[in-house]
């Protein structure tokens, strides 16, 4: 059964995503771009029959106004963790930055940033 305390929201779902990305990245290393490492990851999500939506157009919004851009994650899965996937040297402020305000623009609780660009799989798990 899946905790429901803020800290560990969605723990199972986001352990489980990672096992996957960990999977992906044991199999292809580093050095692809991004578009590589997103259909692999898909596939092994598929495998663990996940739902997921995959660069789907959300709504931002700024008070009433809805912006005319649309944000596109690479990943949400089962509608509760956005997934944002980089194939970087190494994650920044920057990145962390583009997650959390995606999680507040969409008002999704849980996010996952990953990157594939390094030796070992670099995770970041964020909530608000």
């Amino acid at each position: 059964m899946e905790e429901t305390t803020e800290k560990w929201l969605y723990k199972d779902l986001t352990r489980d995503i990672i096992g996957a990305a960990m999977e992906v990245h044991r199999e292809l290393g580093s050095g692809f771009l991004e578009y590589v490492y997103e259909e692999a990851l898909c596939y092994e999500l598929k495998l663990k029959e996940f739902y997921f939506d995959r660069q789907k157009e959300l709504d931002i919004y700024y008070k009433d106004l809805l912006i005319s851009r649309k944000y596109k994650p690479d990943l949400i899965v089962e509608n509760k963790v956005i997934i944002e996937m980089k194939a970087t040297s190494g994650l920044t402020g920057i990145e962390e930055a583009q997650l959390l305000n995606y999680l507040k623009a969409t008002k999704m609780r849980v996010g996952l940033l990953l990157n594939f660009g390094k030796k070992s799989l670099e995770v970041k798990r964020r909530i608000l």
